[in-house]
C-alpha cells in the first residue's frame, strides 16, 4: 500500500520530528508498504494539498496537535474526514471524549466501570465546596493531557491547600479544575489493541520505589518530561509478575473502559489497584504513544508481538473499519487477530 505517516511539527520551519515517526516508517517499510513522511504545523491548505498529492491508501495519524492548539486532533482528523482519506486511531469522537474526563467518567458510569469520585470547579463559577470527596484529592485540569498542571502540589490534604490549587489551574493553566478523590495504590497501564474484539496486553506497572520520600507516587509532568528531576529519575515502567486471576481482572476492566469510550484500533488504560483489591480507571488514552520503548508497545513485545507486527496490526485494525483489508498483502490477512 501507499502510506502516509502524518506528524507533527513544533514550528512549519522545524526539521526534527518525533523519534516515533521514524521507527513507524522503518516498521511500514519492513511490512512491504511504500512509506512518505508528511510533516507539518499548522497550515490547514498545505495539509489538504499534500493527502491530495501523495493520494494515500491510508495515513498512519500521529499528530497529537495542529498549529497551536494542544486540542488540535479534534478538528485534524475531522479534516481527515472530510477529505475522505482513511487513517488510523481516534476520530473527532475519540478524541473529544479524551479530553473532556467529566463526559467520560459520565459514559463510564452508564457502562459501570469504576473510577474515582470527583467534583469539577469551572473557570466561570464561584468557588464552592467538594461536597462529600473524601481526603486527599487530587487536582487536575480538565482538559489537559500529557500531564500539563500536574505536579507535586496536585495531591492535597486540605480545604486551603484544594482552594490554592483549583485558583492556580483557573489562572495558569486556564482550565476547569477537575478534582478527584486520590486512590492510593499501585498504578497500571494496559494497552488494548483492536475493534471488533479488542485484545488486552499484560499489564505494565509503574515502579514508584526510587522516588524521593515525601514525594506522592504519581507521573507528573516532571516525572514525565524533565530527564534530569527526582521524579523521572525515581520512576520506572516494569513488567510486573502478578496473579492470573489479578492479571485478568486488570484487563478485563481496561477493556470494558475501552469499549465505553469507543477507543479506535489502539488505545492505553491507566488504572490503579487498592490494597482491597478494588480497580479504578484513571485515564484512557486512544492513540496512545507509540515509541518503541513506550509502554504500550513494551506490552504488546511481552504478548509476542514485535514493533514492526504491532505497527502492522494497526494498520489492519484501522483498514478493516473501512472495510479496506483487501489492500493489505495476503500472507498478513490470518495476522489480524491474536
Amino acid at each position: 500500500m501507499k502510506i502516509t505517516v502524518l506528524a507533527y511539527r513544533e514550528q512549519e520551519s522545524d526539521k526534527k520530528l518525533d523519534v516515533v515517526v521514524e521507527q513507524v516508517e522503518q516498521a511500514l517499510v519492513e511490512g512491504g508498504h511504500t512509506v512518505s513522511v508528511f510533516g507539518i504545523h499548522g497550515d490547514l491548505g498545505r495539509l489538504v494539498s499534500g493527502i491530495k498529492r501523495r493520494k494515500p491508501d491510508l495515513i498512519f495519524n500521529l499528530m497529537e496537535a495542529f498549529g497551536g492548539d494542544i486540542f488540535g486532533a479534534i478538528p485534524l482528523t475531522g479534516a481527515l474526514d472530510l477529505i475522505g482519506v482513511p487513517y488510523t486511531g481516534g476520530g473527532p469522537g475519540e478524541f473529544y471524549l479524551q479530553e473532556d474526563k467529566v463526559l467520560s467518567k459520565k459514559l463510564l458510569a452508564f457502562d459501570h466501570v469504576p473510577y474515582p469520585d470527583f467534583v469539577v470547579f469551572s473557570r466561570e463559577s464561584d468557588v464552592e465546596t467538594g461536597g462529600k470527596l473524601r481526603m486527599p484529592l487530587f487536582v487536575k485540569p480538565l482538559r489537559m493531557d500529557a500531564s500539563i498542571g500536574i505536579g507535586a502540589k496536585s495531591l492535597v490534604r486540605t480545604t486551603r491547600e484544594l482552594m490554592e490549587r483549583i485558583v492556580n489551574i483557573h489562572d495558569k493553566v486556564g482550565d476547569s479544575a477537575l478534582v478527584e478523590e486520590y486512590i492510593e495504590g499501585r498504578e497500571f497501564y494496559v494497552g488494548v489493541l483492536g475493534n471488533n474484539e479488542p485484545t488486552a496486553f499484560p499489564p505494565i506497572e509503574m515502579d514508584f520505589s526510587g522516588m524521593p520520600e515525601g514525594k506522592p507516587h504519581i507521573v507528573d509532568a516532571k516525572a514525565k518530561w524533565d530527564v534530569k528531576s527526582p521524579e523521572y529519575k525515581g520512576t520506572k515502567a516494569v513488567l510486573p509478575e502478578l496473579p492470573d486471576e489479578l492479571r485478568a481482572k486488570l484487563q478485563r476492566v481496561a477493556l470494558d473502559a475501552y469499549r465505553a469510550l469507543r477507543v479506535r484500533d489502539y488505545g492505553r488504560v491507566d488504572l490503579r489497584l487498592t490494597e482491597t483489591g478494588e480497580v479504578y480507571i484513571i485515564e484512557v488514552n486512544a492513540s496512545c504513544y507509540l515509541e518503541q520503548s513506550s509502554e504500550f508497545a513494551r506490552a504488546a513485545a511481552a504478548a509476542g508481538i514485535d514493533y514492526p507486527t504491532l505497527i502492522g496490526r494497526i494498520v489492519a485494525e484501522a483498514l478493516g473499519r473501512y472495510d479496506r483489508t483487501d489492500l493489505l498483502p495476503r500472507k498478513r490477512k490470518k495476522k489480524a487477530r491474536v
